[in-house]
């Protein structure tokens, strides 16, 4: 990625108070063209699925969490990851769980990233500054139209 190919960022979080707070992050730090903010598990894999993710010439990131209503986070994570046409969407897992399972599962079902949220804002801003630092800056993405 040369970081002038247009990215979405898509926040799949239910907490309105830590969509808000990721959001002011990525904001914060310049993170993505444009940010796509989904509250339910169910929504997020329709999204996820549909044929015009695949037609609007942009790149993807996912930054999910796990505990979600209707379809929680490992099952859009398994989704997303069995398909051909979508596998390569990078899905950082960004949830509150320290659960030794939740993370093995994760990286089982072939998450990018797993990332235990920080509780306040500055926290959270440096992992975000990380996160563009090696997702748009230091990491090689594949050729636009292979992901």
């Amino acid at each position: 990625m040369t970081g002038t190919e247009p990215i979405e960022i898509l926040l799949v979080e239910d907490d309105p108070y830590e969509a808000e707070l990721a959001i002011r992050s990525l904001k914060t730090n310049n993170l993505g063209n444009s940010i796509r903010h989904i509250d339910d598990g169910a929504d997020a894999l329709a999204y996820l699925m549909s044929p015009e993710l695949l037609n609007d010439h942009k790149r993807h990131m996912v930054l999910l969490d796990l505990n979600l209503p209707r379809v929680d986070g490992l099952e859009i994570l398994r989704r997303l990851k069995a398909d051909e046409a979508r596998r390569m969407i990078p899905v950082i897992v960004l949830t509150s769980s320290k659960e030794e399972k939740d993370i093995i599962e994760s990286y089982k079902l072939g998450v990018n990233s797993y990332i235990v949220k920080p509780v306040n804002f500055d926290s959270f801003s440096k992992a975000i500054a990380d996160l563009k630092m090696y997702w748009l800056i230091l990491n090689q993405w594949p050729p636009m139209g292979k992901s």
